[in-house]
């Protein structure tokens, strides 16, 4: 019977999108009536059906122009999903290659008393935005979107542009129904790379097809047709989810002329890429010397001979007179000589103006494009594979890599954005090599925790901080902008029933030296009296309380960012008139060659317990494979903090 029941179910789901109409505007009332997606119960929203046909067509005054026709289907299942109904297309606006949208339409579908109700888009819910120099964002949110509501938009892309914009297979809400089309004319030569990390890869068919409009020509075609496309979602730790993404980028390679010879190969190396890079005006025409800054800087540079002092002093000079406005690119957005007048630019504009000053000075300065963490690793030699700029400092055989569009960032201590593997360091157009961004330094937390046990069983105490590197980093942009207050609030959060006070932060402006921290505190809930026995964890609020590690599979690396070492110090007086009954077994634990350590070392020394526990984190990747080894792993280390000391009552 329950196979039958089974049976009959998939029969009436087949049937339903057998007959499902994909037509704009023929929405029905069984997508309108679904209270959760099917396959993915969790899921706020799910895109009902996608469409993404690009083709090229011939126009008498531009040649072949390019148009990308979008058109989506989303279901909005709750308050979480209403983001969805806002939709943002990103158009170049570079010199004679203006792209524009065309034949916008959407439309918001609701059941009202078992009839469907429809609300258009309207000049109300359209925006439009200069995101940088040369692209702009036109913006759309449909209106009257509840809980159940169906969204339906399209619209078209025009571009003369020939290089195609990457094709995205994989969101973060489960795809019903995708079908793409990219029809190119064989004068356009492009190959196709597929995400190599993402664990799914749809089905991709190629054909061609001639056609006599206007002449005769082959036009090459790739389709895709998916059903039922798992959503990827971020994992704890898990870095930037769009390394993962199902996605297919088409590097345009070579192009044909009208006798279907070879006209111009775009086929590159990394060495081109980097050569072309730094023959723009806008990236090595920048590193030049410039009298707008030439006695500000000769002021902050008296005295100092040493090249590694004169970056960090040139450094802070360039955050004193220039803001970062938020924007990305490998080229300049003002200029050096403009922004550095008007206090305002891109990362380019100040890390390049950084590379300049120091240049002018004689240090061996060169710019590092880099591909942000939000960008994902290049699949490919390609122009578009680099977005970001920073400034590599070589003296002798040691390196400075310094990136000055952060107030609290130092020299080796970069923006998290910015720690994606490697980048390409360019000498100038002709010389350029690989080097590594990633943190090879392990960062310090120390925390010394003295305890009293109060007469009420309350615990009271100090907790001393020492934080170095990217922790200190981290914590200067987290904590720098608060109140006292705000920030007593911040490290009262999930820590039970606790009163901080006497709160007092060291070297918060001075990112040369650690960050220490320290704080009164008075523990109501940190003792559990049973009988005439105490029992408490020594770590008290301090320790891990769960693994974040929570799922089963994992599919996705776990990222740490950076090595680091976590440290705790603990010193708990015995109260009088208790003696120590049992203690934690001290003990020490590894993972994976010693890339992963915990040890946890217990003891009484009079009348004192004395704990010392570190957490070593020395390779911050852990693979996919090794998922259900470190969650094990990661448990006992939360089981450990949580074993409990026992004192009796003498």
């Amino acid at each position: 019977m329950k196979n039958l029941l089974l049976t009959f179910a998939i029969v009436l789901c087949f049937n339903f999108l057998s007959a499902q109409n994909y037509n704009f505007g023929k929405i029905s009332k069984d997508e309108l009536q679904e209270k959760y997606h099917s396959k993915d119960s969790a899921s706020s929203a799910a895109i009902l059906y996608r469409n993404e046909d690009i083709s090229f067509f011939l126009s008498t005054n531009e040649g072949f122009m390019q148009e990308r026709k979008v058109h989506e289907r989303i279901k909005i299942y709750n308050k979480d999903g209403f983001d969805w109904a806002t939709k943002k297309i990103y158009l170049y606006q570079g010199t004679g290659q203006r792209e524009t949208v065309n034949g916008l339409k959407g439309f918001s579908y609701n059941l009202v008393d078992g009839k469907i109700e429809k609300d258009k888009l309207k000049s109300d819910g359209k925006f439009e935005e200069d995101y940088s120099e040369f692209t702009k964002i036109n913006s759309f949110t449909l209106p009257n979107v509840k809980e159940g509501t169906v969204i339906e938009y399209e619209y078209t892309v025009k571009s003369p542009r020939i290089s195609i914009d990457d094709i995205i297979f994989q969101f973060s809400i489960p795809v019903n129904k995708l079908e793409v089309s990219i029809a190119t004319p064989e004068y356009y030569v492009y190959k196709k790379q597929t995400n190599f990390k993402a664990k799914f890869t749809p089905n991709i068919t190629e054909t061609f097809k001639n056609t006599s409009i206007p002449f005769e020509y082959r036009i090459n075609i790739i389709e895709v047709n998916e059903d039922n496309i798992p959503a990827i979602r971020s994992e704890a730790y898990a870095g930037s989810i769009n390394n993962y993404r199902s996605k297919m980028a088409m590097e345009l390679t070579a192009t044909l002329n009208n006798m279907k010879v070879l006209n111009k190969t775009y086929s590159t190396t990394w060495e081109a890429v980097s050569n072309t890079i730094y023959d723009s005006d806008n990236f090595g025409g920048q590193l030049g010397k410039f009298s707008i800054y030439k006695d500000d800087l000769e002021a902050v540079l008296a005295g100092i001979d040493d090249d590694f002092e004169k970056a960090a002093a040139v450094e802070k000079l360039v955050k004193s007179k220039v803001k970062w406005n938020g924007r990305y690119g490998v080229y300049t957005q003002n200029g050096i000589r403009s922004a550095y007048k008007e206090g305002e630019g891109n990362d380019a504009d100040i890390n390049l103006m950084l590379v300049s000053m120091l240049r002018s000075q004689g240090v061996n300065a060169n710019p590092v494009v880099v591909s942000t963490r939000n960008n994902g690793i290049p699949l490919f030699p390609t122009y578009d594979g680099f977005n970001y700029v920073i400034c590599g400092v070589q003296s002798g055989d040691a390196y400075l890599l310094i990136d000055a569009t952060e107030e609290y960032s130092t020299n080796n201590v970069l923006p998290q954005r910015v720690l994606n593997w490697q980048g390409r360091l360019i000498e100038n157009n002709k010389v350029s090599r690989w080097i590594s961004v990633q943190p090879n330094k392990k960062s310090l937390e120390s925390s010394m925790l003295n305890v009293t046990i109060n007469d009420d069983f309350s615990v009271s105490g100090k907790v001393a901080q020492h934080l170095t590197d990217y922790l200190a980093y981290f914590h200067r942009n987290k904590y720098a902008a608060l109140t006292t207050e705000d920030h007593i609030k911040s490290l009262e959060k999930d820590k039970g029933d606790i009163e901080i006070s006497e709160l007092t932060i060291e070297n918060t402006d001075d990112i040369t030296q650690p960050i220490k921290v320290s704080y009164e505190y008075e523990l109501m809930d940190g003792i559990d009296e049973v009988g005439d026995k105490l029992y408490f964890s020594p770590l008290l609020f301090l320790a891990i309380k769960e693994n974040p590690f929570k799922l089963e599979e994992r599919e996705y690396p776990i990222d740490f960012v950076i090595p680091f070492t976590d440290k705790f110090m603990v010193n708990i007086m015995i109260p009088d008139g208790y003696d120590v009954e049992s203690l934690p077994k001290s003990e020490a634990l590894e993972f994976k060659d010693s890339n992963v350590g915990f040890s946890y070392l217990i003891q009484q020394n009079g009348k004192y317990l004395q704990l010392k526990a570190q957490l070593d984190i020395l390779n911050p990747l852990i693979l996919p494979e090794d998922y259900k080894a470190f969650k094990a792993f990661y448990s006992k280390i939360v089981e450990k903090q949580a074993e409990q000391v026992v004192l009796t009552k003498v």
